[in-house]
């Protein structure tokens, strides 16, 4: 499937929390509030998905000047760096019924694209075990596991231009 990607906005806000609460648990989902400040601070770094106007899939995270993203990243927005050299992935989602069809590909690949352009050193993110390969196809590296503030094991993946 081909979908126009675009820059998020705020009008966005109510659709990508709704995407967000459908593709991940309660306790790894931010809130509305959460997604209103990251759209605000780093929205040239949010993205979303969208045919017949409808929000399939999302990308999003803020830039950094290191080759990780550190738990307090995700709330605390003054942590972003627009001139960093490392941007960051804090959520890739599509929704469940229309997963399977290349959209959270197509975003990821525009995602990279953008961080060439912008000349970024690379993008980092965290990802559950199952979702390793899917990163290690665009050239991400699995730098380890290492335990958060939240619950389970995640990995490190680095992707190095």
């Amino acid at each position: 499937m081909n979908c126009a990607i675009r820059q998020v906005t705020a009008a966005d806000v109510d659709a990508v929390t709704r995407l967000e609460a459908k593709c991940f648990p309660p306790h790894e989902a931010p809130g509305r509030e959460v997604f209103a400040r990251r759209i605000a601070a780093f929205g040239d770094s949010f993205f979303v998905a969208e045919q017949d106007g409808e929000i399939l899939g999302m990308i999003n995270g803020c830039v950094t000047d290191q080759p990780r993203i550190l738990d307090a990243m995700y709330q605390d927005e003054s942590l972003h760096r627009p001139e960093g050299a490392y941007q960051t992935v804090f959520g890739l989602a599509v929704d469940p019924d229309f997963r399977r069809q290349g959209i959270a590909s197509q975003l990821m690949r525009y995602f990279i694209q953008l961080a060439k352009e912008r000349g970024k050193a690379g993008l980092v993110l965290t990802c559950s075990l199952d979702k390793i390969p899917f990163y290690e196809r665009y050239g991400y590296e699995n730098e380890g596991c290492f335990k958060t503030d939240s619950d389970g094991d995640w990995y490190r993946m680095v992707l190095r231009f």
